[in-house]
């Protein structure tokens, strides 16, 4: 039998890359940090682009790294392969956290750590309005132009509430949502030599 491998071209959606979409990785993309992995851009423009992994949760919860957060019982995800000794946070906190940036609805980025940090000790932010990156991904100019002519990444929009949300099964869950040929890919083995 051949494999009709037009099943993993990525057909143009008219979907352009922009701060608050996602990429959605192909099934074999290479490479332990973005294999099956959703991206969330928090910056896109002429200079580069900037985003989190959201589905690769590291297998300790933010106050066993952060001392200064206890009890605290959110998680922390792998962000990228840059930078990964520095911890960064999306929240939906808005202003009450100064010097935040805004990505999209409800969405900021960063803002002041010694603000966040009262927030969460006082009891006014928790699980559900922050999350906890180790590192980030990042490309320069044309690089994720070129990948994306590659047929590495798919560009998807996002429900905000699920950027927040810790699901394991984003990956399945947001190619599920594209439709069409896409649903195959949920169920393709991750080494198909495995099999």
């Amino acid at each position: 039998m051949k494999l009709n491998y037009n099943l993993f071209k990525i057909e143009s959606n008219n979907v352009a890359p922009k701060k608050g979409r996602i990429l959605i990785a192909e099934p074999f993309l290479p490479g332990s940090y973005f294999n099956r992995s959703i991206i969330f851009m928090v910056e896109h423009n002429e200079q580069g682009t900037v985003g989190f992994i959201l589905n690769k949760k590291v297998d300790f919860e933010i106050d066993e790294f952060y001392r200064e957060f206890p009890g605290f019982e959110g998680d922390i995800c792998l962000g990228g392969p840059v930078n990964i000794d520095a911890l960064y946070y999306i929240h939906n906190m808005g202003t009450q956290i100064p010097n935040s940036i805004h990505i999209t609805g409800n969405l900021y980025w960063g803002g002041d750590f010694e603000v966040l940090k009262e927030l969460i000790n006082t009891g006014r932010a928790g699980k559900n309005n922050v999350r906890f990156f180790l590192g980030y991904s990042g490309w320069d100019k044309e690089q994720l132009s070129d990948e994306l002519t590659e047929d590495s990444w798919l560009v998807s929009d996002i429900p905000p509430s699920l950027v927040l949300d810790t699901s394991p099964q984003l990956w399945k869950q947001m190619v599920r949502k594209q439709g069409g040929k896409y649903i195959l890919w949920e169920n393709f083995p991750e080494n198909p030599g495995m099999n």
